[in-house]
């Protein structure tokens, strides 16, 4: 996953440059105050003119962004930094300042919505939590650096805030270069638009593997929107176990094919035995002795808590859907970039063109239980050696054919008119493996009348079954032979559909990013950080750094470098932790470190022991605060809103949170200064610890856990879980 890394990398510096210029203008307001003789009222707009910016261009980006591309919109922010450090270099007055400063707004409004937006549709499920850490952990290195910077220029006789803050144009030159030469667009971005042969490449670069099939397949599964999802439960074994099985033992078995040439595999329905399937029958049971518990929540967590321990791969190859195809529909056009009219046939392993591509999202199968596929002799080795090993023959968890990350896996199956008078049709399966106790894996085997295998020879797995993304009922109109599929590019307007935000599972997620964004911010992290110098200056730390012969100024600099170094160490734990322990239980572990640091400063402040304990303890109140805050509040929002939307929409949501985001940060960045004069610094953190509590609350209640899940399951569970949620509020 090297080239997930460095890619992930690159785009952080975007965030750099935000904490580079969050520190830059905390220090310089400084000499800006001094030099231009700005009340406090004009000083806050200073501030705030940025926040502005990126609250106007957060509106537009999304929508934008998803019309035009991720990569587009991350090279338009380092121009946009890059000129706005050239105007505050030269700022004559401050009216140009705040032009200037509007500019930066704009660039960092782009860099902090699209970024971690990028790094989740480019990063493998598993280390997603860890690569969208490191816009974070890169922004603390910025503030560390600028401090720095400001500190050893406060040393001077005549310090220039010019000269601070035109500083940014350095190294958004490298942003641009990065950004224009080496990141590539996102793949789930091209699959939207059509561009598969280009996906293809940029996922087999990411990966470093040739063989993406499976997560090709996963992206455009990832274009739905809402629609039916039921959860099942299956007991999967391989197809050859049934050979010597009559049709009628075949009616209640169900062929699964997945998106590579292989094996097929046969799954036989179950109930009872599936903890995913237990926690959406029965999730307003289990959540009588917590009545405000969102299910969502429950149905989450009945994933994380089942994971099994013997590796997360359910089968090494799951087989193919198209290994005696016929091909049924026209191309006409499928990758906008090919301009080409082939018939498409199912032949993967041909030579490296877009039919190769898209041939498995368009073939038919022959459907009757009664028609075996054979192997081919490339994949037949799997079980050709010992047939009753076990399926779980890796714990790798690359991506790869099925395997579409943390442990999930995608297939389909097709199923004609039943005997009921039922329709068939082709329908889409996220599987997950159910980690099984032994007592509830003996009880499976010995169901009267279960013709199952033998241990080690069957899995079984919860699954996710809905309608394809590609699903056309105007070609089933038509009846053809096999699944009627459309062009990715078809099933998403050129525009975002305002009206996608009313599916269930969209309003679910939004009201889950939005809650946790309005709290962060108003958690008082963004405000403490622009005022950093002037808070510790009124905290007393002077008194620490007196002896030394370091001004008030360049001591509270001096602190202010220290806080953000002790920041980084903190952040690479919740690098390492982001992806194993999870997002939620984080949360739940550092609010309260948060309120007991909140709350221990307000006492100090009230109570004076004296000025050297009370500007000892002041300090290590905030640092501690500051260290805490970003192992996981921090960043985790951010990771959350650009997990939970589906590709469809994803840019107009984040728009949605990432514009309440930057309306917080305003309201909390312009009145700070009003409420440390109006109530000091114990009432400002008095307010700060309240919310916290509430922050609390709102995690424990309506945050799930969404570590290690692809993109396209996290939406398909929302989904799932906005109508338990419903039919709990029914009850």
């Amino acid at each position: 996953m090297k080239g997930a890394v460095i890619v992930a990398l690159a785009a952080s510096i975007g965030n750099f440059l935000q904490g580079w210029d969050n520190a830059t203008i905390a220090g310089a307001m400084v000499y800006i105050k001094k030099d231009m003789a700005l009340n406090s009222s004009v000083e806050g707009l200073v501030v705030a003119i940025s926040l502005i910016g990126a609250t106007i261009i957060t509106t537009c980006s999304g929508p934008i962004a998803d019309w035009v591309g991720r990569r587009p919109m991350l090279i338009l922010s380092s121009l946009l930094y890059f000129i706005s450090g050239l105007i505050m270099l030269w700022s004559p007055n401050v009216f140009i300042l705040c032009i200037a400063r509007l500019l930066d707004g704009f660039g960092i409004g782009l860099a902090v919505t699209l970024v971690p937006v990028y790094i989740s549709e480019t990063a493998p499920s598993d280390i997603r939590g860890l690569l969208n850490t490191l816009p974070q952990f890169t922004g603390s290195g910025g503030m560390f650096i600028s401090y720095c910077m400001v500190f050893s220029m406060s040393l001077s006789v005549s310090p220039s805030w010019r000269v601070m803050l035109g500083v940014l144009s350095i190294p958004s030159v490298l942003y641009f270069i990065l950004t224009m030469f080496f990141l590539p667009e996102s793949p789930r971005w091209l699959v939207s638009k059509g561009k598969m042969l280009e996906a293809k490449k940029v996922l087999q670069r990411l990966r470093g593997i040739e063989d993406v099939s499976g997560e090709m397949a996963l992206l455009v599964e990832g274009l739905g929107i809402g629609g039916e999802t039921s959860i099942e439960e299956y007991i999967i074994a391989p197809a050859e176990g049934l050979d010597g099985e009559s049709a009628a033992d075949h009616r209640d078995k169900i062929r699964l094919y997945g998106p590579g040439e292989g094996l097929s595999w046969i799954a036989k329905p179950v109930t009872g035995q599936s903890s995913l399937a237990l926690a959406s029958r029965q999730g307003s049971m289990v959540n009588k002795s917590m009545a405000l518990m969102d299910p969502l929540v429950t149905l989450f967590g009945s994933v994380h808590e089942k994971l099994p321990e013997s590796g997360s791969m359910l089968f090494p190859n799951f087989g193919s859907m198209f290994s005696t195809v016929e091909p049924h529909v026209k191309n006409e056009q499928w990758d906008e970039e090919s301009q080409r009219g082939d018939d498409y046939t199912s032949e993967a392993a041909g030579m490296d063109s877009d039919d190769n591509v898209h041939s498995p999202l368009i073939s038919r199968q022959a459907t009757s239980m009664d028609k075996d596929i054979v192997p081919p002799p490339s994949h037949g080795s799997i079980f050709s050696v010992r047939h009753h090993s076990s399926f779980l023959q890796g714990s790798s968890d690359a991506i790869g054919n099925t395997g579409i990350g943390g442990g999930w896996q995608l297939a389909w199956k097709w199923s004609e008119k039943g005997e009921d008078g039922k329709e068939g049709g082709f329908k889409r399966i996220y599987l997950h493996q159910e980690d099984i106790p032994a007592p509830r894996r003996g009880s499976i085997l010995s169901l009267p009348g279960e013709d199952v295998y033998a241990e080690g020879e069957f899995i079984q797995a919860a699954a996710l079954v809905s309608q394809p993304a590609l699903f056309s009922k105007e070609l089933k109109d038509q009846r053809p032979v096999g699944p009627a599929m459309v062009h990715p590019s078809e099933t998403v307007s050129k525009t975002p559909i305002w009206s996608a935000l009313l599916e269930p599972g969209v309003k679910h997620a939004l009201i889950v990013g939005i809650g946790i964004q309005i709290l962060q911010q108003f958690s008082g992290i963004n405000g403490v950080l622009y005022y950093t110098p002037q808070i510790l200056e009124e905290a007393g730390v002077e008194v620490l750094l007196s002896n030394m012969g370091i001004g008030s100024e360049s001591a509270s600099f001096l602190i202010s470098a220290v806080t953000t170094f002790l920041m980084l160490p903190c952040i690479g734990v919740a690098m390492r932790l982001m992806d194993i322990s999870g997002r939620r239980r984080l949360l739940l572990a550092t609010i309260p470190v948060l309120i007991v640091s909140l709350v221990v400063l307000v006492v100090f402040e009230l109570v004076t022991v004296s000025t050297m304990v009370n500007a000892a303890i002041s300090t290590i109140c905030v640092v501690v605060y500051f260290c805490i805050f970003v192992m996981a509040y921090g960043p985790i929002p951010n990771i959350l809103c650009s997990e939970i939307f589906p590709t469809r929409v994803r840019g107009l949501c984040i728009a949605v949170c990432a514009m309440v985001f930057w309306i917080g940060d305003i309201i909390v960045t312009y009145t700070l200064p009003l409420m440390l004069s109006a109530i000091g610094l114990a009432g400002v953190f008095g307010v700060y610890a309240v919310v916290c509590i509430v922050s609390w609350i709102f995690v424990y209640l309506k945050v799930p856990e969404t570590k290690g899940m692809p993109l396209e399951v996290i939406a398909e569970f929302f989904s799932v879980g906005a109508r338990q949620a419903a039919k709990v509020a029914k009850n």
